[in-house]
């Protein structure tokens, strides 16, 4: 009886699963238009509310976790000044309208919360990574039990570093027996952050940069955006570097969401849903040629995370041999976690292709990746320390998540089989 009870709930979440992979982006950002945000989506929390019950007997007893830092302010001073300086300017010259007047007092809002502290984590960044990993303690609380060992890393920046103590805090307010080891280091950034200098000089070239600005090109919305906000086309045409300011003014309305004036202030009143999700559409591509399969640059980008997926097979591999192993946290950026898991081609987001216009029917839909707090865990079980028979499940942003590898059990892997998978994969690569 439990048996059939497990079986028909394993098919309803599949279903829902289904369902909610099926929705497009279009109709998503519609339905939010936060999510045309791209990378800048404020973490949303997980979809799937219940996981699949485990096999008969297999409970977790390690976690492995690579995440992004949560909601943080823009990385550059410029992000804010540059565009509020355009429309400042443009204000004493009498140009702009009265909504770009209004614009520009938004603008300058967001400089003031963001002044000197750009790129660092928002208080809603904070209590994303305490909510996760309060999460990941209710889910699994096998793992966390005791006086296990929780042994997390940080990139160096940070914003990475307030998220991994934030989680860290929260893991110990549930169970203060735990033993924390946490650092940040620049030993650890040839798999945490690595720098790939040879990939990343693949990524673009004549014929790739001429393709991605004739696909932008065909959702360009940046006049219409000007005409909004300027009441002089000449002084547009003579002093407005145009698609700056478009870009500007998007990437702030993006990154509200995770700010604290997200409770006062909006831009995206500037868009119809059509240009937020062309806005997207662009970003989206933009994502898939740096860091996914594209086929004109290769196909490879996704292997500058090839050291980082190393170390979570060897240290998965010396956590096994431990009757009680914990968890192994990782705290680092998008640039990680996007390719991480274009590596692992988890969700189809290996997927290769040179055509651009596909990508979002095919399932590749940037935001639902890596948002602020995105991250991957992979939870293992068995029955015992005895045990050999090692199953694995991936999830993608708590969301349990499928893998290219053959199983009976999804979304449940045996462990020897991902481990001999990933492994071929990468010893294939012959990349410098």
């Amino acid at each position: 009886m439990n048996d059939m009870k497990n079986l028909v709930l394993t098919i309803a979440l599949s279903c829902v699963s289904v369902v909610l992979n099926a929705q497009t982006a279009w109709e998503e950002i519609q339905k939010d238009l936060h999510n045309s945000a791209s990378n800048h989506l404020a973490y949303p929390g997980p979809k799937q509310a219940m996981l699949t019950p485990a096999p008969e007997g297999k409970s977790p007893f390690y976690i492995s976790h690579y995440g992004r830092h949560g909601s943080r302010y823009l990385v550059k001073k410029e992000n804010y000044e540059r565009p509020c300086a355009v429309l400042a300017r443009a204000d004493s010259a009498g140009a702009l309208t009265a909504l770009g007047r209004d614009v520009l007092h938004r603008v300058r809002m967001l400089c003031d919360e963001a002044d000197m502290r750009w790129g660092e984590l928002s208080p809603l960044g904070a209590v994303q990574h305490r909510q996760i990993a309060r999460r990941m303690y209710e889910r699994f609380p096998e793992v966390f039990d005791g006086d296990v060992c929780i042994d997390a890393k940080s990139t160096v920046v940070i914003r990475c570093i307030l998220s991994m103590e934030n989680a860290l805090m929260q893991l110990v307010m549930m169970n203060p027996r735990l033993r924390i080891r946490h650092d940040a280091s620049h030993h650890d950034m040839y798999y945490m952050n690595l720098r790939d200098t040879a990939l990343k000089s693949q990524r673009t070239d004549s014929v790739i940069k001429e393709k991605y600005k004739a696909f932008a090109r065909k959702y360009d919305h940046s006049q219409h955006l000007m005409s909004k906000l300027f009441s002089d086309e000449d002084y547009v045409k003579k002093e407005v570097d145009v698609k700056q300011l478009s870009a500007d003014i998007f990437t702030l309305a993006s990154n509200i969401q995770s700010l604290e004036a997200r409770k006062k202030v909006t831009l995206y009143d500037l868009y119809s849903d059509k240009e937020l999700y062309d806005n997207w559409k662009v970003q989206n591509a933009n994502w898939y040629i740096y860091y996914g399969g594209y086929k004109l640059n290769g196909g490879t980008q996704p292997y500058s995370q090839r050291n980082l997926l190393r170390r979570i097979i060897e240290e998965a591999d010396s956590c096994i041999q431990l009757e009680r192993p914990g968890a192994t946290l990782r705290f680092g950026h998008e640039t990680m976690v996007l390719p991480l898991t274009c590596l692992l081609e988890l969700d189809n987001y290996g997927l290769q292709t040179d055509n651009l216009e596909s990508l979002e029917h095919k399932g590749w839909i940037n935001y639902r990746v890596f948002p602020m707090g995105a991250n991957v865990q992979f939870v293992f079980y068995r029955k015992d320390l005895q045990d050999k028979d090692v199953l694995v499940k991936v999830l993608l942003n708590e969301n349990e998540a499928t893998l290219p590898i053959k199983t009976d059990d999804a979304p449940y892997y045996k462990w020897s089989d991902v481990r001999d998978y990933y492994l071929k994969k990468l010893d294939a690569y012959h990349g410098k």
